[in-house]
């Protein structure tokens, strides 16, 4: 399967400090790549080079086909990315988000148009279309923030601890539109705090004071920590860590 994104020897230090420690892994298409570690593992500094949003200090990596240190603005133009933190323009209507952010990725007004009708039915977002984003409930902010995330169909896209705040059935739908994502061939680099999310994964990486401590499918992350869950596993590699924030 085509790799999507390659990290060798993946490093950067702010002074004498190293956040991120020769960290070196591969993502394929349409994977469900889950990066977890504690607050001070160093997972946002990593995902932040691999946006072309930092440039690494060692090391080098590729997302989408582009090299993130020399070719950061082409990297940022293939990706799509979601945070926690709600990132619409809530002063506009759902349509005008979709039309600004559509713009922006470079699409023509016609697919922007096609795309958007076929987003709110998907979507059942009819009813919604003509709203101001800030009059919607969290739940479905954040199933149109995420697809204004994918609206360019980028070949991989970030999530940056996207379900905070919300309730487990609302977690449970935004995962299924995940899925439905990657089933289109999207490759999903996800961050969170939610141990039961990273068993959704195809694979999860675990961080600890800036290095990969483990690499694998849920399954056998809990066959080798003989754990019953992630959360379990999750737990015997956290105590492992000596820092105490990035």
């Amino acid at each position: 399967m085509e790799t999507v994104i390659k990290v060798e020897n993946l490093t950067k230090r702010f002074g004498s400090f190293t956040a991120v420690d020769n960290i070196s892994f591969e993502v394929k298409k349409g994977e469900i790549f889950g990066f977890l570690g504690a607050n001070g593992a160093g997972k946002t500094t990593a995902m932040r080079m691999l946006c072309g949003l930092s440039l690494p200090t060692e090391g080098k990596g590729t997302v989408a086909g582009y090299d993130i240190y020399t070719q950061p603005e082409l990297v940022k133009k293939s990706i799509g990315y979601m945070s926690q933190k709600f990132s619409m323009y809530e002063d506009l209507k759902v349509w005008e988000n979709l039309e600004l952010f559509g713009g922006i990725y470079g699409m023509s007004d016609e697919i922007i148009k096609i795309k958007t009708d076929e987003l709110m039915a998907s979507l059942n977002f009819e009813e919604e279309r003509d709203k101001l984003v800030k009059s919607l409930p969290l739940g479905f902010k954040q199933k149109l923030a995420f697809s204004v995330s994918i609206f360019h169909t980028p070949k991989v896209v970030f999530l940056d601890e996207p379900t905070g705040g919300v309730d487990p059935i609302t977690r449970r739908r935004f995962w299924e539109m995940i899925y439905d994502a990657t089933a289109r061939g999207i490759t999903v680099f996800v961050t969170t705090h939610y141990m039961d999310e990273a068993e959704y994964c195809d694979r999860v990486s675990i961080m600890v004071d800036g290095r990969i401590e483990a690499l694998d499918s849920p399954k056998n992350l809990k066959a080798t920590y003989k754990a019953k869950n992630m959360d379990e596993v999750f737990q015997q590699l956290a105590r492992k860590s000596k820092r105490k924030a990035d």
